[in-house]
């Protein structure tokens, strides 16, 4: 496992599971990557206990927050859950800043990015979410920083919308390095504008 850095992916109660599928599954699958085989995701909980996704997938956290340090780790991803919009999730959006001010990647989708504008964490960087008048409702003070996108990147902290979670993955590709440009677009254009043509660029890749 030496020189494989980890992607560490935050699970918890009624988590969105699909809003990090793509970028999971193409972390760990090493098919087109640029150099195969550079990282792993693990998962961590607030506690060792398995949640319950809003699938009602069943995944036991192979880490707690406790375990997790930016210096070793290459990413946090952050999903939506029902529960940030109560100030839920603290922990994590407390993760989230200690990763920010160490330099380490964040990348939070939906309502994980409620939870870092209820944190004061937005205040710091351009942002995007669901719609401006969602993140609104949170009280924070960074409206003229959000940017109507479905993904935007600025610095260390990635941000998307819950409805492009194709686009939150390229965001999460471009940061990791995972691909050559040419077959990260390919990879786009076959996933999110269903360009079969992309194929090829995929095959010989």
């Amino acid at each position: 496992m030496t020189g494989i850095r980890t992607v560490h992916l935050a699970v918890y109660d009624t988590m969105s599971d699909w809003e990090a599928a793509y970028a999971v599954a193409h972390i760990n699958r090493p098919l087109w990557q640029r150099q195969p085989g550079r990282f792993q995701v693990r998962t961590v909980g607030e506690t060792t206990e398995p949640v319950t996704t809003a699938g009602g997938l069943r995944v036991v956290p192979d880490l707690i927050v406790e375990d997790v340090q930016p210096s070793n780790s290459a990413m946090l991803i952050l999903v939506g859950s029902d529960l940030w919009a109560n100030g839920g999730h603290a922990a994590f959006a407390s993760l989230a800043d200690r990763f920010l001010t160490a330099g380490a990647i964040v990348a939070a989708i939906c309502g994980a990015t409620f939870g870092l504008a209820l944190a004061g964490i937005l205040d710091r960087y351009d942002h995007t979410s669901n719609a401006a008048g969602y993140l609104a409702m949170s009280g924070y003070q960074a409206s003229g920083r959000y940017r109507d996108e479905s993904a935007v990147t600025d610095r260390n902290l990635i941000t998307a919308s819950g409805t492009a979670p194709m686009d939150f993955a390229r965001q999460i590709f471009v940061a990791l390095d995972l691909y050559e440009p040419h077959v990260l677009d390919a990879w786009y254009r076959l996933y999110h504008d269903q360009d079969a043509s992309a194929f090829a660029v995929l095959a010989a890749a």
